[in-house]
């Protein structure tokens, strides 16, 4: 054969060379290695064509792939499983038995198999081949090697000419006519000399007109057309855009998704460009494939389709600034060529001539070295920042003027590519040592470290270089870091040097503050996270400080989470810990230092919990004021400036990056390509390339680590290559020195129950995963680690939980299984970095070696990761909605404005502003608003209207308000994904029967990845038969079925096979156990009380491995046997709890076990019920309920501390739930059988349902449920109310009716308000008893003083006397009357209460007397023998509808006193009730003897001034954490509704006083004025603030927020009263006694939350409703305001409860029972005997 001619670089470079001779194809041409490939019989090739012949043949087929799964390992690939498949009918299509040549041909490829799975395998093929009698299998396999190969060597091969020559093609193309006949073609097609044929090729037909226009040029020009130049909208060259399209154009999308794609890209505006493009894309890629095309288009289209890999990774790395540089290079360039081309001759005419091309090539090149890089005009090179503590290689070198000069970067110096049959092999030669630091570096000393440091660096001498670099900042200053160093390069220990500097910031006189700090440790993984808590548990133990772990398999107790000061928890957990604002907010607010490991995830799907994490805590710090430091680690990253950016490190102090050169142990890295495309070779090829870079390890006396990535894969990988080391008589290699120490640990592993672990370790080999028991991975550690293990296989969980270094470690292969993605995907970035640390022993190596094996197309892949060409983007975008949803859930963002603010803390916003490109936002769009602010607002919009058509949120567009609603918080705090709960509300419905919930669960996205694989049909259809109890729909066939599969073959605890389906497994019941509680959760809130129950019950199912059906013992430790013989026996709990046990023992038939059988069925946690109702109105029941438990509590069962239950009250007949709550059982109340008792109120409806149930059943336990039926058949309901008092239209009634002139002087009012002005006539004219019934605020103390007047001018020597249930109240009386009355009037006002009790003269001669109910109770006993109590004629009593409360019986006693006292007395002692509005006002007439004229009984919305009253619930068990998710409404309700008048906020005790005015200084911190509640010049403030005690309030008050409780300084009281009466302030933060005892009206009121601690029965307790009532009657000031506003915020579970009452009279019940009724009876009897 004659040789072909070659091209050599210098002809390539200036010509368009080809040569015309024809070298005809009567030779067949040279296939390539690659076709023949492809040609080869593939499984889909097979099993299409064994179907076609006979559809039966799919039983045969799936059993063939089951076998072949046996033969590879079912944790093998689909397509190794497929690869072996077809191995197995190619080896056996020609045999009826198992040859012995076909054993070793499948002993060579497989390892190790049984004879049974080849005669299997080998008559199931003859089935194949006997089922199918058309095919014929020669042919089958002939198709690839006898055909001709119908394409010419060499044509489609795609040539790539140096960059910079060709990529100005596209630029500017409005070029001349000489420019555009430049033609940039190389034919490469070679063919055999032959004149006839070469005559014929040259006389080829020509192309068609319109196929010749449909070329490159064709596409310039139409996009030219539409985007006149590089200046355009898009932000876009023209280059670039051709380039685009064109892939576009290449890619395999059909026409519909190309069409969406291009409309995305181009804008709908072009649509006759898109539309022409559609039209002509076949043609015009015909055309652009016969064209040898040399141009940037092409040859970006060749990058992106090349399958083949770049070897030398070669990789340009430019930034936004050099790549707008390099442009304009290259348009100086091309306006230097276009010139020159004028006066060139016409190339295309010469003939082919050497030496003429030789002169071309040094002339161009002598004018390239003359032609300026840079014109005049041309844009100045900005030198990048260079920082302290950054020492990169890489950096420098991307100042260097090659790199400039647009210069591929390489791989390291020194590497060497070896290229064998098999495969390609590159090495890299360990890294040179790091540089020599400045000349004042010096190591740090552990032993010139403080005592602290000393204690957890016990046993180090020194800092390494890079820690000792470090130090300083990491110890001795509290600024965020940011490390990127090499795995292995001591991170951990800079890690304990941030931790030990918080501590120390802690120590007060030598004892550290373990309450006022915590410190979180985020790791990737549970293995690295255990690992954490073992590291840092040991080292600062001897300081006292606790370190514990918090994942998903770890769960911490409150107690347990306060005594911890460190813990080390994963990215997710973490997350959800902190989405929960009704958590444990205590927690969050008590962490100090935040530590993240890994940071580089950022880019992995995981990142997005990272970002939300940190810019949570970012804005924490914000709001709260307080110090969180955050440290990232990470390993060596490309754009660790943009992370810092993010993790707000300020680059010149907190930023420390070290490269490879900084390794403790220099790495030498070998990359191994394996070539075979076949599965089955590529796997034999692996396991032989493995075996020789193994031996060569060993043989220069190291120890190696195989890493693989499934547990049976070490097993077989293990015997594999003892097999090779046996084969090759290399097994005495391997095996340790015969001596007595090794003696000792054959005999220990011969004890082991792993029967591989055994035969392997003889030879010196050993396996590692997490599927062994414990020791037995002691064991193997400790023997690999004293060198008795010369060869360690093991999965990637050994490189991540345990520190256990080798010499070399080597990766097998690339291939892992991914439940999450339901398929094989490739070896991640981190865990090869993880792996690789692993290589090198600090104290015993010079360098270390990591191997990577993977297949030829995945070299340039790894090989890429070592030049960090990649930069890390943000994955934040994809999961916008559900993390928008969790911070609205939290509180953090309210409304579109806070959540742009909180998309600026993410990784996402640092990114978008330096590649735009990706993020898809055009560069016009960054040049007109350069920080994206419209943008992120457009994202935020778009999410928010999402959530809102989900109804996760309720989203005002108009307002920008967003709202949580139960459905979001629901989502938020299970993690369920957006895509999920759109699902649920259109799939779930109030009546489902349990295998319609499970077929719902099993299409949640959660599980969109979970594919269904042909090996897995067999055992799925099996399991389907088997092991599901409930229907399945779908069936194995789709994705859903397999998963409903899944999660009912793990409750019947059935054995899963397959390798991927135990992965899928795993993950499948995980997940759905989260689904069904938090669909629970949400039929909870709907109030559907059968889903409810069948959920719950689902999710214990789940979580117990137990079916409903079966007997609840199985949740205890009994025998099969035993609980089988129960079952038989159908004998319930109740059952067994009241037989004795010998009766059990005989009827198990096992005596003996009687008495644990029934030992066991007592510790079910069972409850007894009992419930007692009142009806308050004929709408509102109140329900007392007392639990008691019916169980005996054993601490191994049921833990420490509680047992948690679900109560609700349900209406079966409109399967409705009207009251639930989530119930903690203590152990204390199991242990002493001590009662509990629920108060709640429900609604009830006429005609009376008859029967309500209470149900409360387990949250944990399945068959602990306990019901109580609520009977209604003698209820008796409340009469119907008479109708209330109707305000009359009457005219103001003017103060000169008082016919007084020292009255009337006493009001500032000319008038009367409505309700003063209907009363007066009854109050001033009359003696009649009155009873007052109006809101709070409608001036009824003006109605005691008429009542008072009358007194004095009708009995001028007589007494009156006002009774005021608080202190507070009877203070504020004084202050006022004693003005008023005694000054100006002249009568004397006496106090009289526990702290002011004045001598019985000075209440002798006393006109009026104000006390509190119990004080004059005590005086009014000994009436007879105090004449002053004889000659009271007026008692006012003020709020007398707190007859109901605690003290009504004081009351009642009092007014039955006084009744009696007049009965005897003969003189008429008036009686003027004071109160709200009352449901029955009428018996509490007839009780004072109150007739019809004297009653006036308004309604609730009668007042001055007009209340609107907003109610909002809040969900949250603990009470304090509640609080706390309240305080960011309060702030809002202030800003929304009184943003410049007065507002006062109620709270139930002195603490909460101070948190919640401290929160509001946080929230005001962050807005532009943070001053703006303080109405006075900050001097004068300060002049006041100067004279306050309180801590508190000082810090508060220069805020404009005042806090008022009982325990502040009386000084200090009057001093906030007086600022906030006169407007100075505008807040006030105060105890609900305010509302009592200081008349200070706002116009907005804040009550938050409704409870108060009790300190009794020390438990929460609620307001009394009148209690909230007069808070409310605060809010409105009759002079300034023309209406009130009230913002309620209570517990979810009492909205509806407060809604009835707040707008409803209320009825008052008396509460007089057996004591208070003795001592009346008793102070009668006395009076009696005298």
């Amino acid at each position: 054969m004659e040789i072909l001619p070659r091209l050599t670089g210098a002809l390539r470079a200036f010509s368009n060379v080809a040569a015309d001779v024809d070298y005809s194809a009567t030779e067949p041409p040279l296939p390539t290695l690659h076709q023949s490939q492809d040609k080869e019989l593939s499984w889909a090739k097979l099993k299409a064509t064994l179907l076609s012949a006979n559809p039966h043949n799919k039983d045969h087929l799936r059993e063939l792939i089951n076998i072949a799964t046996d033969f590879v390992g079912c944790d093998s690939a689909h397509v190794v499983v497929e690869a072996a498949a077809v191995l197995l009918f190619t080896t056996f299509r020609n045999s009826d038995s198992v040859s012995r040549s076909d054993s070793i041909q499948l002993r060579t490829i497989f390892g190790p198999f049984t004879a049974s799975s080849a005669s299997q395998a080998c008559q199931l093929v003859q089935k194949l081949i006997a089922a199918s009698p058309d095919v014929n299998t020669e042919e089958l396999y002939g198709n690839g090697r006898e055909s001709n190969i119908q394409e010419v060597f060499g044509n489609g091969m795609r040539f790539t000419a140096v960059d910079f020559v060709r990529e100005e093609d596209l630029e500017g193309f409005e070029s001349s006519e000489d420019e555009q006949g430049l033609d940039y073609k190389i034919d490469l097609k070679y063919y055999k000399q032959s004149t006839g044929k070469a005559k014929q090729t040259k006389q080829k037909p020509v192309a068609s007109s319109s196929e010749l226009e449909l070329d490159l040029s064709w596409l310039q020009v139409e996009v030219v057309k539409h985007f006149k130049d590089d200046d355009n909208e898009l932000g876009i060259a023209l280059h670039e855009i051709c380039s685009s399209i064109f892939e576009q154009l290449y890619s395999n999308y059909s026409d519909i998704e190309l069409q969406n794609n291009l409309f995305e890209f181009l804008g709908f505006e072009r649509f006759e460009l898109i539309q022409t493009l559609l039209s002509k894309r076949e043609s015009l890629l015909a055309a652009l494939q016969s064209e040898k095309s040399n141009g940037a288009v092409r040859s970006k289209s060749v990058k992106s389709a090349d399958k083949r890999p770049a070897y030398g990774c070669q990789v340009v790395i430019q930034s936004e600034t050099e790549k707008q540089l390099s442009k304009l290079i290259r348009k100086e360039e091309k306006k230097l060529r276009k010139d020159d081309n004028k006066s060139e001759p016409d190339v295309q005419g010469k003939s082919f001539d050497p030496h003429w091309l030789k002169a071309e090539r040094e002339a161009q090149l002598e004018k390239a070295a003359r032609t300026p890089l840079f014109s005049e005009t041309s844009v100045q090179s900005i030198p990048e920042e260079t920082f302290p503590n950054v020492y990169d290689s890489y950096a420098v070198a991307k100042q260097s003027s090659a790199f400039v000069g647009n210069a591929k970067m390489g791989l390291p110096e020194g590497f060497t590519r070896i290229n064998k049959a098999d495969y390609e092999e590159v090495n890299i030669p360990p890294s040179q040592q790091a540089p020599e630091l400045h000349s004042g570096f010096k190591y740090v000393e552990v032993s010139e470290l403080d005592e602290i440091s000393q204690i957890a660096f016990k046993g180090t001498e020194r800092l390494n270089k890079i820690q000792s670099l470090v130090f300083k900042t990491a110890y001795t200053s509290n600024d965020n870091l940011l490390i990127c160093a090499p795995t292995g390069a001591g991170k951990t220990n800079i890690a304990m040097l941030t931790v030990l500097r918080e501590i120390k910031q802690h120590i007060q006189q030598g004892v550290i503050r373990k309450d006022e700090f915590k410190i979180i440790y985020v790791a990737p993984m549970k293995a690295l996270a255990a690992e954490m808590v073992r590291n840092f548990g040991k080292r600062l133990e001897p300081l006292g400080v606790q370190v514990k772990e918090l994942t998903g398999d770890m769960q911490l107790t409150k107690t347990e989470i306060m005594q911890t000061q460190m813990i080390v928890t994963t990215p997710e957990k973490w997350d959800v810990v902190t989405r929960k604002s009704t958590g444990d907010v205590s927690l969050t607010q008590l962490v100090r230092l935040l530590i993240i490991d890994e940071v580089h995830l950022l880019h992995d799907d995981r990142g997005a919990v990272l970002e939300s994490l940190v810019a949570r805590t970012l804005r924490q710090v914000e709001t709260s004021q307080s110090m969180i430091r955050i440290v990232g680690l990470s390993a060596t990253l490309p754009n660790y400036i943009d992370v810092a950016r993010f993790l707000r490190v300020n680059p010149h102090v907190g930023l420390f990056f070290f490269d490879g050169r900084f390794r403790p142990v220099p790495l030498g890295q070998t990359f191994i390509g394996v070539k075979a495309t076949n599965s089955m070779k590529q796997m034999h090829d692996m396991d032989n390339v493995c075996y020789e870079k193994v031996i060569e390890h060993v043989r220069n006396g190291h120890q190696v680590m195989v890493f693989v990535h499934a547990r049976n894969a070490t097993v077989r990988t293990a015997l594999a290559l003892r097999d090779f080391a046996s084969t090759k008589n290399d097994l005495q290699l391997f095996t340790a020195d015969q001596d007595p120490k090794f003696g000792l640990a054959v005999k220990q592993i011969s004890r082991s129950r792993n029967k591989q672990m055994r035969e392997l370790f003889e030879d010196g080999f050993s396996i590692h995963h997490a599927g062994m028991l414990r020791q037995d991975r002691n064991l193997v550690e400790k023997y690999f680690a004293a060198g008795l293990v010369k060869v360690l296989c093991c999965t990637a969980t050994l490189a991540w939980g345990v520190n256990l270094p080798a010499h070399a470690v080597i990766i097998k292969g690339t291939q892992i299984y991914d439940s999450k993605h339901g398929a094989f995907v490739d070896l991640g970035v981190l865990d090869v970095m993880q792996i690789f640390g692993r290589a090198g022993r600090p104290q015993y190596d010079k360098y270390g070696h990591g191997t990577i094996i993977t297949s030829h197309d995945k070299l340039s892949h790894y090989l890429s990761l070592l030049t960090r060409q990649n930069p890390i983007e943000s994955q934040f975008i994809e999961n916008l909605k559900d993390n928008l949803n969790a911070e609205v859930v939290l509180g953090t963002v309210s409304s579109v404005d806070e959540a742009v603010t909180w998309l600026s803390y993410t990784y996402l916003y640092v990114r978008m502003r330096k590649n735009f490109h990706v993020y898809g936002i055009p560069y016009k769009t960054l040049q007109e608003d350069p920080l994206l602010e419209k943008h992120r607002r457009e994202l935020i919009i778009a999410s928010a209207k999402k959530l809102d058509a989900a109804f996760m949120v309720r989203f005002e567009e108009r307002t920008g308000y967003i709202f949580s609603t139960d459905l979001g918080r629901i989502a938020s705090h299970f993690y369920i994904k957006y895509d999920t709960v759109a699902l649920i509300n259109e799939e779930l419905n109030e009546v489902m029967h349990e295998g319609d919930i499970l077929a719902m669960v099993s299409k949640a996205q959660e599980f969109d990845q979970i594919k269904v694989r042909d090996e897995e049909l067999q055992e799925l259809d099996q399991h389907l038969q088997d092991s599901c109890a409930l229907p399945v729909a779908g069936g194995s066939e789709n994705a859903y079925g397999k998963v409903n599969i899944l999660i009912q073959t793990y409750v019947s605890r059935c054995r899963v096979e397959n390798f991927s389906l135990v992965s899928d497994s795993g993950y499948v019941t995980q997940n759905a156990s989260r689904i069904i509680r938090a669909l629970f959760e949400i039929c909870l809130t709907r109030s559907w009380p059968i889903m409810a129950g069948k959920l719950l019950t689902l999710s214990k199912v789940i979580d117990r491995q137990q079916w409903g059906y079966e007997n609840p013992l199985r949740q205890f430790d009994l025998s099969r046997e035993i609980l089988e013989k129960l079952e038989r026996q159908n004998l319930s709990i109740h059952q067994l709890r009241e037989m004795d046990s010998k009766e059990i023992g005989l009827m198990i038939h096992h005596v003996r076990m009687g008495p644990e059988v029934k030992r066991v069925a007592y510790q079910l946690p069972m409850l007894t019920l009992d419930a007692t109702i009142q009806p308050i109105t004929r709408t509102v029941l109140r329900v007392r309920l007392t639990v008691t438990a019916d169980f005996r509590w054993n601490d191994r069962v049921h833990g420490s501390t509680s047992e948690p239950f679900w109560i609700w009250v349900e209406d079966p007949e409109n399967d409705h739930i009207y009251h639930s709550e989530y119930f903690l059982l203590q152990k204390k109340m199991v242990v002493k059988p001590e009662p509990q008792e629920l108060v709640f109120t429900i609604p009830i409806f006429e005609p009376l349902p008859p029967q309500y149930y209470v149900r409360a059943t387990s949250d944990r336990w399945l068959g602990s449920e306990s019901v109580c039926p609520i009977s209604f058949k003698h209820l008796i309901l409340p009469e119907r109310h008479p109708p209330n008092t109707e305000l009359l239209d009457l005219d103001p009634l003017p103060v000169s009716a008082l016919n007084d002139a020292r009255l009337e002087s006493l009001y500032k009012f000319s008038h009367f308000n409505p309700i003063q002005t209907q009363i007066f006539h009854c109050l001033y004219h009359s003696d009649k008893n009155v009873l007052v019934g109006a809101p709070t605020g409608s001036g009824k103390t003006v109605a005691a003083e008429l009542a008072i007047f009358r007194v004095f001018k009708a009995h001028p020597n007589c007494k009156a006397v006002y009774i005021a249930p608080l202190k507070a109240l009877v203070r504020e009386r004084i202050e006022d009357w004693r003005v008023r009355i005694e000054q100006n009037l002249g009568k004397r006002v006496v106090e009289l209460t526990g702290d002011v009790t004045p001598d019985s003269r000075a209440i002798a001669n006393a006109d009026l007397i104000v006390t509190t109910p119990e004080k004059w109770d005590g005086i009014s006993r000994s009436w007879q023998t105090r004449s002053y109590v004889k000659t009271v004629r007026l008692l006012v009593i003020d709020e007398i509808h707190l007859l109901g409360a605690d003290r009504g019986p004081v009351l009642e006693v009092i007014v039955s006193r006084t009744n009696f006292i007049s009965s005897h007395t003969g003189q008429k002692v008036r009686v003027v009730g004071l109160s709200t509005a009352l449901a029955n006002a009428r018996d509490l007439a007839d009780w004072l003897g109150i007739e019809q004229m004297g009653l006036f009984n308004f309604r609730p919305s009668v007042r001055p001034v007009p209340l609107e009253v907003h109610i909002a619930g809040f969900p949250g068990k603990n009470y304090c954490p509640r609080m706390a998710t309240m305080n960011k409404p309060t702030y809002q309700a202030i800003r929304t509704h009184s943003p410049s008048k007065p507002a006062l906020i109620f709270v139930s005790s002195r603490r909460q006083t101070r948190l919640t005015a401290l929160d509001m200084i946080s929230y005001l911190a962050a807005e532009d004025n943070p001053r703006q509640w303080l109405h006075m010049p900050d001097m004068e403030m300060e002049h006041v603030i100067h004279g306050i005690r309180d801590a508190s309030l000082k810090l508060t008050l220069a805020f404009g927020i005042g806090i008022h409780h009982a325990g502040l300084q009386e000084r200090d009281r009057k001093v906030v009263e007086e600022l906030f009466v006169n407007q100075k302030i505008q807040v006030l933060v105060a105890t609900s006694t305010l509302a009592w005892g200081v008349n200070f009206p706002a116009h907005l009121v804040v009550v938050k939350g409704t409870e108060y601690f009790d300190g009794k029965t020390k438990r929460y307790v609620d307001f009394p409703i009148t209690d909230v009532l007069q808070m409310m009657g605060r809010a409105g000031r009759p002079q300034f305001d023309n209406q009130g506003i009230a913002v309620i915020l209570v517990h979810d579970i009492k909205k509806h409860f407060y809604k009835k009452f707040l707008y409803e009279p209320f009825p008052v019940e008396s509460r007089l029972i057996l004591t208070h009724l003795t001592t009346f009876l008793r102070v009668l009897t006395v009076v009696e005997l005298r």
